[in-house]
């Protein structure tokens, strides 16, 4: 009988932390995920944190966002600090006013902490937060791209904020050069830019995913306010 007691709070518990986890359909262009974190974090103002996956999880299958990234990290036992929000991209490139909806829809509806809002991505989704954040650095605290690039035209913009770029020199699918090419003008732009660029000896455009498994990149992002 005590087995089973246990088994049931352990199944229980479970529940209460994957029921965190939910969808937004219908309430904004992007369809999202948002995963609420645990009760006394969200008894203050929360941080949020907007992640944007990369091509390969484009499409009309939501949960084809959780295969990789901050909500893979999630379900394998992660717990996050702050309001998760995983919206999906169903073809093309990320379009920042969209993302911003997002945002907006989400600041409106909980209590969040406008000091504290960061976004991050990879690969198609690193294009996607650079754009994102170049356009709307007044709403965003931080960001984080990995394995991806941005656009020179962005450069001014986004050295009004902290960013933390990183790269694997073994990809061969984006190359290292396009995270170069925007670290330089941004740096061309602003040389005292807080711009922190790291380079990942052996890292692929596959591997690099594991980033998001470890304290480094929330640790940073959570510390920045504006």
């Amino acid at each position: 009988m005590r087995k089973i007691f246990v088994l049931t709070l352990i199944l229980f518990g479970s529940f209460l932390m994957h029921a965190q986890l939910s969808t937004v359909i219908g309430k904004t262009d992007y369809p999202f995920w948002v995963n609420v974190p645990v009760q006394k974090v969200m008894d203050g103002k929360v941080p949020i944190i907007i992640f944007l996956h990369g091509k390969s999880l484009s499409g009309t299958d939501i949960n084809r966002v959780k295969r990789y990234g901050i909500l893979r990290a999630i379900e394998k036992g992660r717990k996050i600090p702050a309001l998760v929000i995983a919206p999906q991209l169903a073809s093309g490139a990320w379009n920042p006013d969209k993302v911003l909806e997002v945002l907006k829809y989400v600041q409106k509806n909980y209590k969040t902490d406008l000091s504290r809002v960061y976004v991050c991505g990879m690969s198609l989704g690193a294009y996607g937060t650079m754009h994102f954040a170049g356009k709307y650095p007044h709403r965003i605290t931080a960001a984080v791209a990995i394995c991806g690039g941005g656009n020179e035209k962005d450069a001014c913009m986004l050295g009004k904020i902290p960013l933390w770029i990183q790269h694997g020199d073994k990809d061969f699918v984006v190359p290292l050069s396009e995270s170069k090419k925007i670290v330089n003008a941004i740096k061309g732009c602003n040389p005292k830019a807080d711009v922190k660029f790291t380079i990942i000896p052996g890292g692929n455009h596959s591997n690099v995913e594991n980033l998001f498994r470890e304290d480094a990149i929330y640790d940073w992002m959570l510390k920045q306010k504006k």
